[in-house]
């Protein structure tokens, strides 16, 4: 399964959750059918103005990541939002809307990181291997590499993702 911050970082296929979202929320307001807020491909198709391949493409993404699900009718295919893998992201973006970006960080989240930057210190002094302080600063150097190559990339995910995070999550929780 594809990591779901390469999934939603594609500009098409966000705008694919967004037309979804759409259908969901107009659906949810007005009617109770079971196929209440599916989309056909042709339709998702009309909207993004895109070649019937690439939508499928990208629908295909989606539905291996557990965003979409699909229902098939003979030939057709309708398909429909399923934001609960979505619930992961708004885990991993929780801590940076809570933050403090003047330079500071919030009392808890301060606290949080000073006990695993003591844990980690801790499992490297006291470990028997005579090489457990270098493999905990590699591993240390490689996290921190790790989470500033995907800051880049989820900034403008978080941006994207905050304008619509809260209001998708307390629609489904409903």
């Amino acid at each position: 399964m594809a990591d779901i911050f390469s999934v939603i970082a594609d500009p098409t296929r966000r705008h694919l959750l967004e037309l979804l979202l759409e259908r969901y929320a107009a659906a949810d307001a007005v009617e109770s059918s079971p196929h209440a807020g599916e989309s056909s491909v042709s339709e998702l198709v009309h909207a993004l103005d895109l070649s019937q391949p690439t939508v499928s493409k990208h629908l295909k993404v989606l539905r291996d990541a557990g965003l979409v699900a699909v229902r098939e009718e003979g030939q057709h295919r309708y398909y429909k939002l399923d934001a609960s893998p979505l619930e992961d992201v708004e885990d991993w973006v929780i801590p940076f809307l809570s933050a403090d970006f003047d330079g500071s960080v919030k009392e808890d989240d301060a606290e949080w990181a000073g006990t695993a930057s003591g844990a980690a210190s801790d499992i490297a002094s006291g470990a028997q291997a005579p090489d457990a302080a270098g493999v905990a600063s590699e591993f240390a150097r490689n996290v921190g590499r790790t989470v500033a190559t995907s800051s880049h990339q989820a900034r403008s995910v978080v941006e994207d993702l905050q304008a619509n995070a809260s209001k998708l999550v307390s629609r489904l929780r409903k």
